[in-house]
């Protein structure tokens, strides 16, 4: 074998391998695939694999007018034998069983199978990072979920016992909470010293990861205006303010609490690269109205680069080709950043 060979085969090895899903079949998630790959450039430095039905994934073709003759693969372990992306057919679902705007069993049980996929390329060594269409929670746990969401799914298939949580980015920008997908009366629960910590120090550690040198994280408060001394609340004084304070002390640039009605005006100027809210839609409303159009959302404390566009399925405007392809081509670039670094 000459040099050049030996160096190619070395650089295609280094090449992250990346699966990429269609989503929920009844939502936006094909079309937006269909585009996604669409657009080489997008793939350079990766090995791509597309794992779905092949009818689903001629119905998101249909939809945006395109016909992309991808190269089938028939394992996981074939990808890197590909510099361009590929396809990974699987048969989870009947055309028949679906339907546009329509969260049923059948699609979410689809889902879920698609994604255990992934999860086995994953644990066998032969994916490097997954990037999936929008999800249905409702059709998902229609279809066998017996989480709260993809997140918990996902930390309950490969095993994860340290702190885990969904972060949400707009480019520059990333938010983690403290409770996510629960009842707004038990988010208070969720406020421990613990809690705070670990959600600090793991989006700091995942910042660095997805390529901040030295990433600037605040800590929001839980009561209006940070508890106001005591006066409104002392989850800041014997709570929050403690954790942050540990944080700190283990070398990390982490600083807290802030008002969380203000909090955001320095993430919007550019001051913060990560904000810490106490519960999901202390930073989802603040974050999706700075840039809805853009978000992605990463399942942070996985071993492996899981991303999304942090939008949902869009039944509303499923089928129609209106879908903004923003999102999902920014999830799938920093699951590439993040297999990178």
């Amino acid at each position: 074998m000459s040099n050049n060979k030996m160096s190619e085969n070395s650089m295609s090895q280094n090449k992250p391998v990346i699966a990429v899903t269609l989503g929920d079949p009844g939502g936006i998630g094909p079309e937006l695939i269909a585009k996604l790959f669409a657009e080489n450039e997008v793939f350079a430095d990766t090995h791509t694999v597309l794992i779905g039905d092949r009818w689903l994934w001629e119905e998101g073709q249909r939809v945006v007018g395109v016909n992309l003759d991808l190269p089938e693969v028939t394992s996981f372990a074939e990808v890197r034998e590909h510099d361009s992306p590929v396809f990974l057919e699987m048969d989870t679902v009947a055309r028949e069983q679906t339907a546009y705007a329509e969260a049923n069993e059948h699609g979410g049980a689809s889902v879920l199978a698609v994604l255990d996929r992934c999860i086995e390329g994953y644990k066998a060594g032969e994916v490097d990072g997954i990037c999936f269409g929008p999800l249905n929670k409702y059709a998902m746990k229609l279809g066998g979920l017996g989480h709260e969401d993809e997140l918990h799914w996902f930390v309950n298939k490969l095993g994860v016992t340290d702190f885990f949580s969904e972060f949400n980015t707009l480019g520059t920008l990333w938010t983690s909470r403290i409770s996510s997908h629960v009842p707004l009366k038990d988010a208070h629960t969720y406020i421990t010293e613990e809690r705070i910590i670990s959600a600090a120090t793991l989006i700091h550690d995942t910042l660095r990861k997805a390529g901040f040198a030295e990433p600037r994280v605040a800590v929001a408060g839980f009561n209006p205006h940070a508890g106001e001394g005591g006066t409104c609340g002392r989850e800041e004084i014997d709570i929050i303010a403690p954790a942050v304070e540990k944080c700190r002390a283990q070398g990390y640039s982490i600083v807290g609490p802030f008002p969380a009605d203000t909090i955001f005006l320095k993430a919007r100027d550019g001051e913060l690269d990560a904000v810490v809210t106490m519960f999901h839609d202390q930073g989802q409303i603040a974050i999706k109205m700075l840039g809805f159009h853009e978000g992605v959302t990463i399942l942070g404390g996985l071993p492996v680069p899981v991303g999304s566009p942090a939008h949902g399925t869009a039944y509303d405007i499923a089928g129609q080709n209106k879908a903004n392809l923003t999102p999902t081509r920014n999830a799938f670039n920093l699951v590439k950043a993040m297999c990178s670094h």
